[in-house]
């Protein structure tokens, strides 16, 4: 931790940690933002035509419709959507090796579709870059939440990528910031959401790195 840290005193800190919910500080709130912006990519048609009325009842808006990988690559390219939704097993280029492409570019994030959830095929599709898969059948109340955590992941990704150059340090400050998220979930009851713009914000506030707020808050809150 650099000269700065001393700001971050074990009982400042814990204090501002006692109470991170976003309804008690007004800076947190989100403000309503525009429908999120979509990119579908199912080789079937009636499940793809299933899966837009899906997202449009929800509020989103597609963007665009694909119905092999390269195509879907070409829109993600052309449209640049808030996130990609797409079956893992496609034509021309399948899905995985897509979301590879996507991923990348850092484009968007990519949500994969699967009938399976084999152990490999998981593996495959983080390897590749993947930010959540959700397995057919799907409802609403699968579909959703996993796009919603697509996006978080992937701004929190660009935040860190913004914040550190060197890959090595990326990776290590990423692994840090999820601890400290997953402190903040469990001890204050924030979302993942949430707990990322709380250690973002209180970055900000304090002129420290992310990576030492997440530490200092990896030390106290235990």
């Amino acid at each position: 931790m650099n000269e700065h840290a001393d700001q971050v005193s074990p009982k400042s800190l814990s204090s501002s940690v006692a109470s991170p919910h976003p309804e008690n500080d007004d800076a947190a709130r989100v403000p309503q933002k525009p429908a999120a912006r979509v990119v579908v990519a199912e080789d079937e048609t009636l499940i793809r035509l299933d899966i837009v009325e899906i997202l449009r009842g929800e509020g989103y808006d597609v963007v665009g419709e694909a119905d092999n990988g390269e195509t879907a690559i070409q829109l993600a390219r052309e449209l640049r959507p808030d996130v990609v939704l797409m079956d893992v097993k496609m034509p021309v280029i399948d899905g995985i090796t897509a979301a590879e492409a996507i991923a990348k570019e850092r484009i968007a994030p990519v949500v994969l579709l699967t009938a399976f959830s084999q152990k490999e095929l998981v593996e495959r599709a983080r390897e590749a870059g993947a930010m959540a898969y959700v397995v057919k059948p799907f409802t609403p109340a699968d579909l959703i939440p996993a796009l919603e955590i697509a996006r978080s992941r992937h701004e929190e990704i660009l935040a860190l990528a913004k914040e550190v150059t060197d890959l090595k340090e990326q990776f290590e400050t990423r692994k840090i910031v999820e601890r400290a998220k997953g402190l903040l979930t469990e001890k204050m009851g924030l979302t993942e959401p949430e707990a990322f713009r709380w250690i973002q914000k209180t970055s900000m506030d304090r002129r420290l790195s992310m990576r030492e707020v997440a530490e200092t808050i990896v030390e106290q809150v235990k």
